[in-house]
């Protein structure tokens, strides 16, 4: 390759360089780049300014506020939500969007029907919109039920079939007997259980005694409760569980029920037929009294060692700690699984009461965050009394189980 043709890729690489960390750095006096912007990239500049720029500088030479913002105008939000479907990828307009209603406080134009329409719904658009329930008016309602409604849609198809495969694997582990039919035998832990019997001549295990699988029946096999806090900051954590919720309801050999809490307890599981209802019937925000939602999920256990209590919390108790601890305690005594997820989301974990945690991991009762992947494993180990699959990483205070 000729010289000049080298050095012209040096240029052009140099060139691309100085034009990325120019978007990147915004443009002020101080970025060093040297680089002008031109055409889309100077569309895609203004639409990371009106969101992330300062404010308080003029670009060089030209005189205008780097930072016009996107100001309290419908028309001009809608404007810049277009432009960012059009220069990012969905999973940044997700992102920019997110930010442009905690940095700009746009929270408020969510309540127009125009608005909701324009955005990209995920996760977190759903958690603001319920917290946002009711200052809602009723001409906006039906419109935020439906954007609601498309994102629980996309999460159940995404959720649903794993989970149900999972756990109906799950249930029929948990029935093992020991006289098995020939393809219902674990020959794992049939092995496991006669190798004082191997035979070394003929170099094999006589299984004196098998260990099978019993396949669930269409009756009740578990009892499982779902009990969320609905504090601000547990906004994603109620979406999924709600959508998980809705999920094992529709398993017949899983009794599911569903509390919400802050002060207060609701029990939603007459709802649990359509997770949209029960998304609307949380109120995000408030306080948080852990001990009194875990009596009233105490008092509806009818069988302890068929029951898996999954308590979602961040862990900052408002109510009686000490008693939040002996409850938990009485139910492990019991033959409960109890299950402890700091988050329910794919954020990892978020703030939460370290000694908290701490005093729960003690009673065999560890507190980790749990994606909504790993969520349908969680369960199945809780459900055949096994070890939890705890992550490694993002849990200081998960213990031992």
């Amino acid at each position: 390759m000729a010289v000049d043709q080298v050095d012209e890729l040096s240029r052009g690489a140099r060139d691309e360089r100085m034009r990325r960390w120019r978007l990147v750095l915004g443009g002020d006096e101080a970025d060093g780049t040297g680089c002008a912007l031109g055409g889309q990239d100077a569309a895609m500049d203004g639409a990371l300014t009106a969101l992330y720029g300062r404010g308080d500088k003029k670009e060089e030479g030209r005189g205008r506020d780097r930072a016009a913002g996107l100001g309290a105008s419908a028309p001009s939000v809608a404007r810049w939500l277009g432009d960012i479907r059009t220069y990012f990828p969905s999973s940044v307009v997700q992102v920019m969007q997110r930010d442009a209603i905690d940095r700009l406080g746009l929270s408020a134009l969510l309540l127009e029907p125009e608005m909701l329409e324009a955005v990209d719904a995920d996760v977190h658009l759903v958690g603001t919109l319920l917290s946002l329930n009711k200052a809602m008016p009723e001409t906006t309602k039906e419109t935020a039920r439906a954007v609601v409604r498309k994102v629980v849609e996309d999460l159940e198809k995404r959720l649903a079939t794993r989970t149900r495969a999972t756990l109906t694997g799950a249930l029929d582990r948990s029935a093992r007997i020991n006289r098995p039919r020939h393809h219902d035998i674990d020959w794992n832990r049939t092995i496991a259980a006669n190798l004082k019997n191997y035979l070394p001549e003929y170099r094999t295990v006589v299984p004196e005694r098998l260990i099978g699988y019993g396949r669930a029946s269409q009756s009740v096999k578990k009892e499982v409760i779902l009990c969320i806090d609905q504090s601000g900051s547990m906004a994603a954590s109620v979406v999924y569980a709600s959508v998980f919720g809705a999920v094992l309801a529709s398993m017949r050999s899983i009794n599911t029920r569903l509390v919400v809490f802050d002060t207060a307890v609701v029990d939603l599981t007459d709802q649990l037929d359509d997770p949209v209802d029960v998304l609307f019937g949380t109120q995000l925000g408030g306080g948080t009294d852990i001990n009194r939602a875990l009596a009233y999920c105490q008092s509806q256990i009818t069988r302890p060692a068929e029951t898996v209590v999954v308590l979602i919390s961040d862990l900052y108790e408002g109510g009686i700690r000490n008693e939040m601890l002996k409850r938990v305690a009485a139910m492990k005594a019991s033959g409960v699984q109890f299950v402890t997820l700091l988050a329910l989301s794919d954020e990892g974990a978020p703030a939460y009461d370290r000694e908290h945690a701490a005093a729960l991991a003690a009673l065999g009762a560890p507190a980790f965050a749990c994606t909504p992947d790993l969520f349908p494993e969680v369960m199945a180990a809780a459900i055949e009394k096994r070890p939890l699959p705890i992550p490694d990483s993002g849990n200081p205070a998960h213990g031992k189980p």
